[in-house]
């Protein structure tokens, strides 16, 4: 690995490893399977009531009113932009620089694009744009965005959790497993928070590597913090795909969906493209109705991801200047990196 370099304020970050094949070809089999098993259900379906299969999953998008479901989705997209802006934001603060709310903006709306592909990238496209603009190690802000990722998978096995514990009679077998993946999951939180903290494990050199500097600084209320903050998300989700599922012909009460959705979100986590994990989640869960569910799965995730990457096209131009401009243009490459004055350095 490339060490870290902080000449002229910038950092090199260390080269990516070349995925292994089958970790290349696992989204790609998972969509496969996941289609196939759609493409099975509609195909009875349609049979069952004497018609195509392309007639019958028609129907399922003829009589939604698009203009009210617009009127539902992009609102949502926007508040998720802004909530998930205010996190992002404030990991950096917490762990990094300190950076104007409207600097981090710009890039985590242009990272939606990266995130049609991978939303993993598009967190790598952060952590360079704050190298780039501010000169903050690159290793420290990929380790921030690491704690991103480690909130946002605990945040989603909560909801799910509590999801499956509201609908447990009603929700497949199988999702039976996710509270006991929560509770394996606390149980490593546990062990992980005192490890790093220095409680136990303090001589263990794997705790003083870069890469885990924001997870020896984190404190307890600052995981809870992450968590709360994108609890709104979690809340208006329920209210905007229970009023969006109505409109495609589904019958579903609010609490209903607060114990649906966040398995779906869980679902929807799952590597693959197209959410293709989180629309058969919807055909699961109402299996008589297959047409009308994997139209509204297949809508509702992939607009939403389009449409945020729409939204990213917006501040594309700013994005890109503050990140590929060079030293010594008009425009200073850095703005001058601090650590936040509240944690100690490494």
């Amino acid at each position: 690995m490339t060490a870290p370099n902080t000449t002229n304020g910038s950092s090199t970050f260390p080269a990516k490893k070349k995925a292994k094949l089958w970790q290349r070809l696992l989204p790609w089999l998972i969509t496969i399977a996941c289609f196939a098993y759609l493409y099975r259900a509609l195909e009875h379906a349609a049979a069952s009531q004497g018609a195509g299969i392309i007639p019958y999953f028609a129907k399922s998008f003829a009589n939604v009113n698009w203009f009210q479901w617009l009127a539902l989705m992009i609102p949502y997209c926007i508040l998720f932009l802004l909530i998930d802006t205010l996190v992002v934001w404030s990991v950096i603060n917490w762990f990094n620089t300190k950076i104007g709310y409207f600097d981090i903006l710009p890039i985590r709306a242009s990272a939606y694009i990266l995130s049609l592909v991978n939303e993993q990238v598009s967190k790598g496209a952060i952590a360079l744009y704050v190298n780039r603009r501010d000169g903050v190690p690159g290793w420290e802000l990929g380790s921030s965005m690491i704690f991103l990722m480690f909130c946002e998978y605990y945040s989603l096995i909560a909801w799910a959790t509590l999801g499956v514990i509201l609908q447990w009679g009603h929700v497949p077998k199988v999702f039976h497993a996710i509270p006991w993946i929560a509770l394996c999951s606390l149980a490593f939180f546990a062990l992980f928070y005192l490890f790093f903290s220095g409680k136990i494990g303090a001589r263990v050199a794997l705790r003083d590597r870069p890469i885990f500097r924001a997870f020896r600084l984190a404190k307890v209320w600052q995981y809870a913090a992450v968590l709360a903050m994108r609890a709104p998300l979690m809340i208006s989700g329920v209210i905007i795909y229970t009023l969006a599922l109505r409109l495609f012909g589904g019958s579903i009460s609010f609490g209903q969906m607060l114990g649906y959705l966040p398995v779906i979100f869980f679902g929807a986590a799952t590597p693959g493209p197209m959410h293709s994990v989180a629309i058969l989640f919807w055909v699961l869960l109402f299996p008589d109705k297959p047409g009308q569910m994997t139209a509204f799965g297949l809508v509702q995730h992939n607009f939403f991801i389009v449409f945020n990457a729409a939204i990213g096209l917006l501040f594309l131009r700013r994005a890109t200047r503050e990140l590929f401009h060079e030293p010594g243009e008009a425009q200073p490459l850095a703005h001058g990196y601090q650590r936040a004055e509240h944690q100690s350095p490494d």
